[in-house]
């Protein structure tokens, strides 16, 4: 009877105890781990590529025909020039740095520098003779445009992002040069050298960081279509055309004819990968 007694004492405390665990409160899970996404901020150093095409935007002429005088020319000979637009390829590349005040969407500040390859020279005008040039002399048209092989730039930007896509303009300094021999027939003495100002605008996009482009796994891969009006007509002494001894490549006799100034447009598109804050 007592061994009863005892084990019904302790069946029944058994199940008061589990009765009282199932009454404890239970321990709650540990909350998710919440990962904020980064915003973008365009933000950094970048650099890239570009190309396009570039195209005559001069606004002036001096006019299209000169008489060659004597003795380089019989009496009467006259020069024409055509007056055709020059236009061609231009391609090379950037580098520049990006200041965003606010990720996501908010103000752009930069500055970028570009250097350039132009194929205006293929374009180059050339003369049509009435008359007869003397032995020796030929005569030759080395406007602006024609002689030019490359530009570049030094730029500030501003804009605004509206979180990948930034619109933006552009201005700032430019210069362009070519070589002697195509520009002015020869002669070394003219200053093939000019500099100018640039001005324009763009619209940029930044690819996702993962982006098959990304070679060089920088924080992002931007796409831009850009458009920017050069004008070179600063520090130009590049005259009309030229009348050049052609034992030495000397000019002899220049005119104002023909001469404009240095002015073109290029619209081009461009990629670059830029480095830094994501």
């Amino acid at each position: 009877m007592i061994k009863k007694l005892l084990l019904a004492s302790a069946a029944t405390a058994l199940l008061t105890g589990a009765a009282s665990a199932a009454d404890l409160p239970r321990r709650a899970a540990p909350p998710p781990v919440f990962t904020p996404v980064p915003v973008f901020t365009w933000t950094g150093a970048y650099f890239g590529i570009n190309a396009g095409y570039a195209f005559d935007a001069s606004s002036r002429s001096t006019g299209s025909s000169f008489g060659v005088p004597f003795p380089y020319a019989a009496p009467g000979t006259v020069a024409t020039f055509r007056d055709r637009s020059q236009d061609g390829f231009s391609g090379g590349a950037q580098i520049g740095y990006n200041y965003q005040f606010t990720p996501g969407s908010g103000v752009v500040i930069g500055i970028e520098a570009d250097a350039q390859y132009l194929d205006f020279g293929r374009n180059r005008n050339n003369a049509f003779i009435s008359g007869a040039v003397a032995p020796g002399y030929y005569v030759t048209d080395p406007r602006g445009l024609s002689s030019l092989d490359y530009f570049g730039t030094v730029r500030g930007r501003l804009g605004y992002a509206f979180d990948r896509t930034l619109v933006y303009g552009t201005g700032g300094f430019a210069y362009g040069s070519g070589s002697s021999d195509r520009s002015f027939g020869g002669y070394a003495g003219n200053d093939s050298f000019r500099t100018g100002y640039a001005v324009g605008g763009g619209i940029e996009y930044a690819l996702p960081t993962d982006s098959f482009l990304n070679f060089f796994r920088s924080s992002a891969v931007t796409l831009k279509v850009e458009g920017l009006y050069v004008n070179l007509d600063h520090n130009n002494r590049n005259q009309g055309a030229f009348v050049i001894n052609a034992a030495n490549n000397f000019p002899v006799v220049y005119s104002g004819v023909g001469r404009r100034s240095d002015e073109f447009a290029v619209v081009r598109a461009g990629l670059n990968y830029k480095f830094g804050s994501y």
